[in-house]
């Protein structure tokens, strides 16, 4: 009862007229901005996020929330009648639904993503509304030895976990918790890092210029290089005979979406693991156990099902940590995590003391977004196959110019312009390298609550560093970093041992 009354809270906050005005908007943007190859929720948000300062910000974190879930179901959009998919995160869509769209069939794609995205975020923000406050209380236990570990668990998950190669992913970290030193030190008050002795960098880097620069400029460079001659778009309409015909086919389809809610939350919810390997874990499983594995890749309605119920779980999961620990469990909500930082709310167990008003309006925003996105999609199918036909070169220079216009608007300074043009360069390099850029931006949104909490346990054990195991807790997040750092050389020992141990058995 007291949860349900929490959430009747909720409802009466994100359910008035400015806020229920927000979730239509930032969805109906945030279905734009995944359905454009290019952007996607980490680049929507992060061009969005200088607009917030003119909304409170619990209205300016129900927006960012809501773009991010319109982003998600945009993102099979482009996929279907593309073939390209607006982000990584609905490649697996691409699979299935761009054949089905070849074959005529590009209707019935979009009805099957955008169904399946709206059983996928209603299972995941139920979910996420039972498991929130448990979670949080157990997080209030958490002092500074315990905050320090879990931050540093934080990062060898990415290591461990992430995919990516593990020596660029250490130096990206490594890169980020320098960037975050920058300005003046906590305690002493000494200025660090101030490069080339401009007074800008007193301040500190601002993550809103790292997320622009890098997230904004950054790929808009690299997609310019990289982009080919436009693809065909396919035709696609809708009409209430085949909505009534696709949700026929999707109600056969509901142990399939059932599973691959539950797995995309809670897959979700792991830092580093995010909606892309969701969804393309789904799409495995659903194909292992389909009885009609062998259409799989040809136009199987179910092979758009499995990613798009499992990436928008995953979406809703990754807020969890976000707001219950301050760990963010995708790219996307790192963004949202500085966001919050910025706004002067504080991530984490004492948010849903301090702040139940913002916490519970911004769960029962997501229920909104979830229902506002999937009618919003269905209705404005015709105008988002107009737009995909946009010349790229145009939307770049939208973006290039709300990039630069955006990081100057909050702190009007050209120091941060230039800051995020050479962000932008320093991001297409880093891109065409292969590094990967959420542990970045990660190290910077968190590498000064690493280095408060490290700080203050040393000085309240007068530099016992044996006190970040001596506590249970502490100890056991450093247990399992030590884990996941390791785990890439196990798996490099193990798969070096493999042929020696084949090789040394004897032939019969």
């Amino acid at each position: 009862m007291e949860l349900l009354g929490h959430l009747a809270d909720g409802f009466a906050t994100s359910l008035s007229p400015l806020n229920l005005m927000i979730v239509i908007l930032g969805v109906t943007a945030g279905l734009f901005i995944g359905a454009m190859p290019g952007l996607g929720s980490v680049n929507g948000v992060a061009i969005v996020l200088p607009l917030t300062f003119i909304v409170p910000p619990s209205s300016a974190i129900i927006l960012l929330a809501a773009i991010y879930y319109g982003a998600m179901y945009g993102g099979a959009i482009s996929s279907i009648l593309l073939g390209i998919p607006g982000a990584s995160t609905a490649v697996a869509t691409t699979f299935d639904g761009r054949p089905m769209a070849q074959q005529g069939k590009a209707g019935l794609a979009l009805i099957a993503a955008a169904t399946a995205s709206f059983v996928g975020g209603t299972i995941s923000v139920v979910l996420f509304t039972l498991f929130a406050a448990p979670l949080a209380d157990v997080a209030l236990a958490f002092g500074p030895p315990e905050e320090f570990a879990l931050v540093l668990l934080a990062f060898t998950t990415f290591v461990g976990l992430g995919g990516d190669d593990v020596l660029k992913t250490i130096i990206m970290i490594c890169l980020g918790l320098v960037l975050s030193t920058v300005g003046l030190d906590l305690i002493s008050g000494q200025p660090r890092l101030i490069f080339f002795d401009q007074p800008g960098f007193y301040a500190g880097i601002s993550f809103l210029v790292l997320a622009i620069g890098i997230y904004g400029v950054g790929e808009i460079l690299y997609t310019i290089e990289t982009s080919k001659s436009a693809p065909s778009v396919t035709p696609a309409k809708i009409t209430f005979k085949e909505l009534k015909y696709g949700f026929k086919e999707m109600n056969k389809l509901w142990r399939t979406m059932s599973f691959g809610s539950f797995m995309g939350f809670f897959v979700g919810m792991l830092p580093a693991a995010g909606a892309t390997p969701a969804a393309l874990m789904a799409y495995g499983l659903a194909k292992l156990t389909s009885k009609t594995s062998a259409t799989f890749g040809k136009g199987n309605i179910e092979g758009v099902a499995a990613p798009e119920t499992a990436n928008n779980a995953a979406s809703t999961g990754s807020l969890l940590p976000m707001l219950t620990l301050g760990i963010p469990g995708s790219p996307t909500t790192a963004l949202l995590l500085g966001g919050m930082v910025m706004w002067g709310l504080v991530p984490g167990p004492m948010l849903f003391i301090d702040q139940p008003d913002f916490v519970w309006g911004l769960i029962s925003s997501l229920y909104t977004a979830n229902l506002a996105a999937v009618l919003v999609n269905l209705a404005l199918i015709p105008i988002f196959v107009w737009a995909l036909r946009m010349p790229f070169t145009v939307l770049c220079a939208i973006v290039l110019i709300l990039c630069l216009v955006g990081g100057f608007a909050p702190s009007q300074k050209l120091h941060d312009v230039w800051l995020i043009v050479g962000f932008g360069v320093v991001g297409y390099f880093l891109r065409k390298a292969d590094y990967p850029m959420a542990p970045l931006v990660l190290a910077l949104v968190l590498g000064p609550l690493m280095e408060r909490s490290f700080r203050q346990t040393l000085i309240s054990e007068q530099g016992n560093v044996l006190a970040f195991v001596e506590r249970p807790l502490s100890a056991t997040f450093i247990a399992l970093s030590v884990i996941f750092f390791l785990l890439p050389l196990l798996n490099v020992l193990r798969r070096r041992m493999r042929p020696k141990t084949t090789a040394g058995n004897p032939a019969e």
